[in-house]
Protein backbone atom coordinates (compact mmCIF):
# COMPACT_ATOMS: atom_id res chain seq x y z
CA UNK A 1 0.00 0.00 0.00
CA UNK A 2 1.59 3.62 -1.25
CA UNK A 3 -0.80 6.47 -0.80
CA UNK A 4 1.56 8.75 -2.42
CA UNK A 5 1.36 6.88 -5.83
CA UNK A 6 -0.79 6.51 -8.79
CA UNK A 7 -3.37 9.16 -6.87
CA UNK A 8 -5.23 11.88 -8.24
CA UNK A 9 -3.63 15.36 -8.69
CA UNK A 10 -5.92 17.67 -6.55
CA UNK A 11 -8.80 16.62 -3.92
CA UNK A 12 -12.14 16.60 -4.60
CA UNK A 13 -13.56 20.15 -3.07
CA UNK A 14 -17.10 20.24 -1.45
CA UNK A 15 -18.71 23.23 -0.54
CA UNK A 16 -20.94 23.89 2.48
CA UNK A 17 -21.25 20.28 3.44
CA UNK A 18 -23.37 18.89 6.08
CA UNK A 19 -21.98 17.24 8.46
CA UNK A 20 -24.78 15.63 10.95
CA UNK A 21 -23.98 12.24 9.43
CA UNK A 22 -20.37 12.33 9.90
CA UNK A 23 -20.24 13.23 13.52
CA UNK A 24 -21.14 10.58 16.18
CA UNK A 25 -23.31 13.09 18.17
CA UNK A 26 -25.63 13.88 15.10
CA UNK A 27 -25.09 17.09 15.62
CA UNK A 28 -26.19 20.04 13.11
CA UNK A 29 -22.79 21.20 11.77
CA UNK A 30 -22.02 22.61 7.89
CA UNK A 31 -18.26 22.68 6.67
CA UNK A 32 -17.34 25.87 4.60
CA UNK A 33 -15.12 23.90 2.41
CA UNK A 34 -14.55 20.27 2.28
CA UNK A 35 -11.98 18.38 0.87
CA UNK A 36 -11.71 14.90 0.71
CA UNK A 37 -8.27 13.20 0.89
CA UNK A 38 -7.88 9.93 -0.83
CA UNK A 39 -4.50 9.67 -1.15
CA UNK A 40 -1.84 10.88 0.88
CA UNK A 41 -0.38 13.26 -1.80
CA UNK A 42 -2.93 15.04 -2.36
CA UNK A 43 -2.57 17.23 0.89
CA UNK A 44 0.40 19.36 0.23
CA UNK A 45 -1.32 20.71 -2.54
CA UNK A 46 -4.54 21.41 -0.59
CA UNK A 47 -2.51 22.55 2.16
CA UNK A 48 -0.69 24.82 0.01
CA UNK A 49 -4.42 26.39 -1.42
CA UNK A 50 -5.29 26.78 2.49
CA UNK A 51 -1.96 28.60 3.38
CA UNK A 52 -2.40 30.73 0.12
CA UNK A 53 -6.28 31.94 0.88
CA UNK A 54 -5.42 31.95 4.86
CA UNK A 55 -8.15 29.75 5.83
CA UNK A 56 -8.93 28.06 9.64
CA UNK A 57 -8.32 24.10 8.65
CA UNK A 58 -9.28 21.04 10.79
CA UNK A 59 -9.00 17.44 9.85
CA UNK A 60 -11.95 15.05 10.90
CA UNK A 61 -12.05 11.11 10.53
CA UNK A 62 -15.04 9.92 10.78
CA UNK A 63 -16.45 12.22 13.76
CA UNK A 64 -16.68 9.60 16.38
CA UNK A 65 -14.37 11.80 18.67
CA UNK A 66 -14.97 15.32 17.93
CA UNK A 67 -17.85 18.09 19.56
CA UNK A 68 -19.04 19.94 16.01
CA UNK A 69 -19.94 23.62 16.26
CA UNK A 70 -22.82 24.63 14.19
CA UNK A 71 -20.57 26.42 11.13
CA UNK A 72 -16.93 24.93 10.69
CA UNK A 73 -15.60 27.76 9.53
CA UNK A 74 -12.43 27.42 6.47
CA UNK A 75 -11.02 24.07 5.36
CA UNK A 76 -11.91 20.82 6.71
CA UNK A 77 -10.12 17.75 5.54
CA UNK A 78 -11.85 14.74 5.25
CA UNK A 79 -9.21 11.43 5.55
CA UNK A 80 -10.46 8.69 3.81
CA UNK A 81 -7.41 6.94 2.63
CA UNK A 82 -7.99 3.11 2.51
CA UNK A 83 -6.13 0.18 2.01
CA UNK A 84 -4.73 -1.75 4.43
CA UNK A 85 -1.48 -4.97 3.57
CA UNK A 86 0.97 -7.20 5.11
CA UNK A 87 4.01 -5.81 4.18
CA UNK A 88 7.19 -8.25 6.44
CA UNK A 89 7.02 -10.99 8.18
CA UNK A 90 10.04 -12.82 9.63
CA UNK A 91 9.95 -15.33 13.02
CA UNK A 92 8.16 -13.10 15.89
CA UNK A 93 5.89 -10.48 14.32
CA UNK A 94 4.07 -9.20 11.28
CA UNK A 95 4.24 -5.65 9.88
CA UNK A 96 0.47 -4.61 8.63
CA UNK A 97 0.49 -0.96 6.76
CA UNK A 98 -2.70 0.69 6.90
CA UNK A 99 -4.28 3.42 5.32
CA UNK A 100 -5.62 6.57 7.97
CA UNK A 101 -9.33 6.27 6.78
CA UNK A 102 -9.74 3.07 7.36
CA UNK A 103 -12.20 2.00 9.84
CA UNK A 104 -10.50 1.06 13.12
CA UNK A 105 -13.46 -2.04 13.96
CA UNK A 106 -13.08 -3.27 10.88
CA UNK A 107 -9.44 -3.04 10.43
CA UNK A 108 -9.68 -4.98 13.89
CA UNK A 109 -11.59 -7.70 12.62
CA UNK A 110 -9.36 -8.04 9.08
CA UNK A 111 -6.56 -8.81 11.48
CA UNK A 112 -8.52 -11.81 12.74
CA UNK A 113 -9.65 -12.89 9.39
CA UNK A 114 -5.77 -13.21 8.32
CA UNK A 115 -4.37 -14.60 11.78
CA UNK A 116 -2.77 -11.48 13.28
CA UNK A 117 -4.59 -11.70 16.71
CA UNK A 118 -3.59 -8.91 19.46
CA UNK A 119 -5.76 -6.02 19.13
CA UNK A 120 -9.36 -8.16 19.61
CA UNK A 121 -9.82 -6.38 23.09
CA UNK A 122 -10.11 -2.98 21.19
CA UNK A 123 -13.16 -4.21 18.71
CA UNK A 124 -15.83 -1.91 18.81
CA UNK A 125 -13.84 1.13 19.70
CA UNK A 126 -15.42 3.97 16.93
CA UNK A 127 -13.25 5.95 14.53
CA UNK A 128 -10.65 5.37 11.86
CA UNK A 129 -7.38 3.98 12.31
CA UNK A 130 -5.38 7.27 11.36
CA UNK A 131 -7.10 8.99 14.50
CA UNK A 132 -6.77 6.27 17.00
CA UNK A 133 -3.09 6.77 17.93
CA UNK A 134 -3.43 10.29 18.21
CA UNK A 135 -5.82 9.32 21.39
CA UNK A 136 -3.40 6.08 21.59
CA UNK A 137 -6.76 4.22 22.29
CA UNK A 138 -7.42 1.96 24.70
CA UNK A 139 -9.24 -0.86 26.07
CA UNK A 140 -9.90 -3.67 28.77
CA UNK A 141 -5.98 -3.97 29.47
CA UNK A 142 -4.67 -3.08 26.19
CA UNK A 143 -2.93 0.18 24.39
CA UNK A 144 -2.51 0.92 20.90
CA UNK A 145 0.57 2.12 21.62
CA UNK A 146 2.04 -1.41 22.56
CA UNK A 147 0.96 -2.37 18.69
CA UNK A 148 2.57 0.46 16.68
CA UNK A 149 5.48 0.47 14.09
CA UNK A 150 5.88 4.07 13.14
CA UNK A 151 3.10 6.49 11.84
CA UNK A 152 3.85 8.32 8.51
CA UNK A 153 2.10 11.66 8.70
CA UNK A 154 2.32 15.62 6.70
CA UNK A 155 4.41 17.99 9.04
CA UNK A 156 1.84 21.11 8.18
CA UNK A 157 5.16 23.27 9.85
CA UNK A 158 8.23 21.73 7.30
CA UNK A 159 5.23 20.94 4.71
CA UNK A 160 6.72 17.41 4.18
CA UNK A 161 5.97 13.88 5.18
CA UNK A 162 7.48 12.59 7.85
CA UNK A 163 7.87 8.90 9.42
CA UNK A 164 8.07 8.38 13.15
CA UNK A 165 9.04 5.67 14.79
CA UNK A 166 7.26 4.81 18.49
CA UNK A 167 9.66 6.02 20.27
CA UNK A 168 8.80 9.41 18.64
CA UNK A 169 5.47 9.85 19.16
CA UNK A 170 5.30 9.89 23.20
CA UNK A 171 2.63 7.81 23.85
CA UNK A 172 0.93 8.00 27.23
CA UNK A 173 -2.50 7.00 28.34
CA UNK A 174 -4.92 8.57 26.04
CA UNK A 175 -1.71 10.60 25.22
CA UNK A 176 0.68 10.98 22.44
CA UNK A 177 3.21 13.40 20.59
CA UNK A 178 0.41 13.92 17.76
CA UNK A 179 -2.37 15.48 20.39
CA UNK A 180 0.42 17.50 22.31
CA UNK A 181 0.76 19.20 19.17
CA UNK A 182 -2.52 19.97 17.63
CA UNK A 183 -2.73 21.46 14.34
CA UNK A 184 0.59 19.86 12.80
CA UNK A 185 -0.02 16.98 11.73
CA UNK A 186 -1.91 15.00 9.45
CA UNK A 187 -1.49 10.82 9.75
CA UNK A 188 -1.82 9.43 6.16
CA UNK A 189 -0.55 5.61 7.42
CA UNK A 190 -0.34 3.75 10.19
CA UNK A 191 2.14 0.28 10.53
CA UNK A 192 1.04 -2.09 12.82
CA UNK A 193 4.06 -4.85 14.29
CA UNK A 194 1.43 -7.22 15.63
CA UNK A 195 3.63 -10.38 17.74
CA UNK A 196 3.39 -14.32 16.62
CA UNK A 197 3.60 -15.00 19.91
CA UNK A 198 -0.64 -14.34 21.02
CA UNK A 199 -1.38 -14.33 24.84
CA UNK A 200 -5.15 -13.90 25.92
CA UNK A 201 -5.76 -10.93 28.06
CA UNK A 202 -9.23 -11.05 30.18
CA UNK A 203 -7.90 -9.67 33.21
CA UNK A 204 -9.97 -6.69 33.42
CA UNK A 205 -13.50 -7.90 35.52
CA UNK A 206 -16.03 -7.61 33.24
CA UNK A 207 -14.08 -9.31 30.65
CA UNK A 208 -13.06 -11.94 33.00
CA UNK A 209 -16.78 -12.02 34.11
CA UNK A 210 -17.59 -13.91 30.19
CA UNK A 211 -14.67 -16.31 30.70
CA UNK A 212 -15.23 -18.03 34.23
CA UNK A 213 -16.17 -21.53 32.72
CA UNK A 214 -13.31 -20.81 29.76
CA UNK A 215 -9.74 -19.96 30.78
CA UNK A 216 -8.19 -19.85 27.74
CA UNK A 217 -10.49 -18.40 24.99
CA UNK A 218 -9.52 -17.87 21.57
CA UNK A 219 -9.06 -14.35 19.85
CA UNK A 220 -12.03 -14.32 18.05
CA UNK A 221 -13.78 -15.34 21.34
CA UNK A 222 -12.15 -12.27 23.14
CA UNK A 223 -13.10 -10.20 19.95
CA UNK A 224 -17.14 -11.38 20.36
CA UNK A 225 -16.96 -10.53 24.20
CA UNK A 226 -15.87 -7.37 23.55
CA UNK A 227 -18.29 -6.34 21.20
CA UNK A 228 -21.09 -7.44 23.55
CA UNK A 229 -19.98 -5.97 26.73
CA UNK A 230 -19.53 -2.33 24.69
CA UNK A 231 -22.58 -2.75 22.85
CA UNK A 232 -24.50 -3.26 26.17
CA UNK A 233 -22.81 -0.34 27.84
CA UNK A 234 -22.24 2.02 25.19
CA UNK A 235 -25.73 3.51 22.78
CA UNK A 236 -25.69 2.78 19.48
CA UNK A 237 -24.90 6.88 17.87
CA UNK A 238 -27.15 5.58 14.79
CA UNK A 239 -30.17 5.41 17.12
CA UNK A 240 -28.68 7.94 19.89
CA UNK A 241 -25.97 10.11 19.26
CA UNK A 242 -23.29 9.98 21.57
CA UNK A 243 -19.14 10.10 21.26
CA UNK A 244 -18.26 7.00 23.45
CA UNK A 245 -16.37 7.52 26.10
CA UNK A 246 -16.76 11.32 27.23
CA UNK A 247 -13.98 11.61 30.01
CA UNK A 248 -10.74 10.23 30.54
CA UNK A 249 -10.70 8.28 33.50
CA UNK A 250 -8.58 10.27 35.86
CA UNK A 251 -4.59 8.95 37.05
CA UNK A 252 -4.14 10.13 40.89
CA UNK A 253 -1.17 9.44 43.20
CA UNK A 254 -1.54 6.73 45.62
CA UNK A 255 -1.92 8.46 48.55
CA UNK A 256 -4.81 10.87 47.28
CA UNK A 257 -6.48 7.43 46.29
CA UNK A 258 -5.91 5.90 49.90
CA UNK A 259 -8.03 9.00 51.25
CA UNK A 260 -10.69 8.38 48.59
CA UNK A 261 -10.58 4.57 49.65
CA UNK A 262 -11.25 5.38 53.50
CA UNK A 263 -13.99 7.58 52.65
CA UNK A 264 -15.44 5.52 49.57
CA UNK A 265 -15.22 2.50 50.07
CA UNK A 266 -16.91 0.99 46.97
CA UNK A 267 -14.04 3.09 44.98
CA UNK A 268 -13.45 1.47 41.87
CA UNK A 269 -10.03 1.75 40.47
CA UNK A 270 -7.03 0.07 38.54
CA UNK A 271 -3.27 -0.02 38.60
CA UNK A 272 -1.55 2.60 36.37
CA UNK A 273 2.09 3.17 36.66
CA UNK A 274 3.79 3.17 40.22
CA UNK A 275 2.77 5.23 42.69
CA UNK A 276 -0.30 6.30 40.76
CA UNK A 277 -3.62 4.52 40.62
CA UNK A 278 -6.10 5.20 38.16
CA UNK A 279 -10.26 5.83 38.46
CA UNK A 280 -13.08 5.20 36.91
CA UNK A 281 -14.76 8.20 35.93
CA UNK A 282 -18.17 6.35 35.21
CA UNK A 283 -17.87 5.30 39.16
CA UNK A 284 -17.09 8.95 39.77
CA UNK A 285 -20.21 10.61 38.27
CA UNK A 286 -22.68 7.29 38.73
CA UNK A 287 -21.85 8.32 42.31
CA UNK A 288 -23.07 12.08 41.61
CA UNK A 289 -26.19 11.04 40.35
CA UNK A 290 -26.11 11.92 37.18
CA UNK A 291 -26.70 8.43 35.24
CA UNK A 292 -29.78 8.48 33.22
CA UNK A 293 -30.07 11.80 33.72
CA UNK A 294 -31.23 14.92 30.99
CA UNK A 295 -30.82 18.74 30.64
CA UNK A 296 -32.49 19.50 27.43
CA UNK A 297 -31.67 17.72 24.24
CA UNK A 298 -28.86 16.24 25.75
CA UNK A 299 -28.17 13.99 28.90
CA UNK A 300 -26.08 11.25 30.71
CA UNK A 301 -26.54 7.09 29.03
CA UNK A 302 -28.97 5.00 31.36
CA UNK A 303 -26.86 2.27 31.23
CA UNK A 304 -23.20 4.11 31.49
CA UNK A 305 -22.64 7.18 33.16
CA UNK A 306 -19.45 7.53 31.40
CA UNK A 307 -21.32 8.44 28.16
CA UNK A 308 -22.84 11.80 27.32
CA UNK A 309 -25.75 11.81 24.46
CA UNK A 310 -27.70 13.89 22.50
CA UNK A 311 -31.53 13.26 22.14
CA UNK A 312 -31.79 14.99 18.98
CA UNK A 313 -31.38 18.39 19.22
CA UNK A 314 -28.59 18.99 21.13
CA UNK A 315 -26.40 21.73 20.39
CA UNK A 316 -22.00 21.53 21.05
CA UNK A 317 -23.11 24.44 23.94
CA UNK A 318 -25.45 22.14 25.72
CA UNK A 319 -22.85 18.72 25.26
CA UNK A 320 -20.28 21.29 27.17
CA UNK A 321 -22.85 22.99 29.32
CA UNK A 322 -23.54 19.23 30.76
CA UNK A 323 -19.61 18.43 30.62
CA UNK A 324 -18.93 21.36 33.20
CA UNK A 325 -21.79 20.38 35.30
CA UNK A 326 -20.61 16.97 35.64
CA UNK A 327 -17.16 18.34 36.21
CA UNK A 328 -17.94 20.58 38.76
CA UNK A 329 -19.91 17.90 40.99
CA UNK A 330 -17.31 15.46 40.63
CA UNK A 331 -14.69 17.91 41.82
CA UNK A 332 -16.75 19.27 44.66
CA UNK A 333 -17.41 15.29 46.03
CA UNK A 334 -14.10 13.92 45.34
CA UNK A 335 -11.72 16.49 44.77
CA UNK A 336 -10.70 15.05 40.90
CA UNK A 337 -10.76 16.70 37.73
CA UNK A 338 -12.59 15.19 34.90
CA UNK A 339 -10.57 15.63 31.36
CA UNK A 340 -12.68 15.68 27.95
CA UNK A 341 -12.14 13.18 25.79
CA UNK A 342 -13.02 13.99 22.58
CA UNK A 343 -12.38 17.38 20.94
CA UNK A 344 -13.70 20.27 20.74
CA UNK A 345 -13.46 21.86 17.02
Amino acid sequence: MNSRQNAPISAKLILNLGLKDRNTFGLDAVADFAYEITAANQIPGVMSNIAEKNLAWRVLGSGSNVILPAVLPGATLLINIAGQEIVSSDQTHTLVEVGAGVNWHEFVAWTLENNLPSLENLALIPGTVGAAPIQNIGAYGVELADYIESIEAFDTKTHDFVTLPTQACQFAYRNSYFKQNPHRFIVTKVVFRIPKNWEARIHYADLAKQFIDNPKPSPEEIFLAVCKIRTHKLPDPKVIGNAGSFFQNPVIPNEQYETLLRKHSGLVSYPDVPGKRKLAAGWLIDQCGFRGQRMGEVGVYENQALVLVNHGKGTAQDILELAQCIQNKVHEEFGVSLEIEPNIF
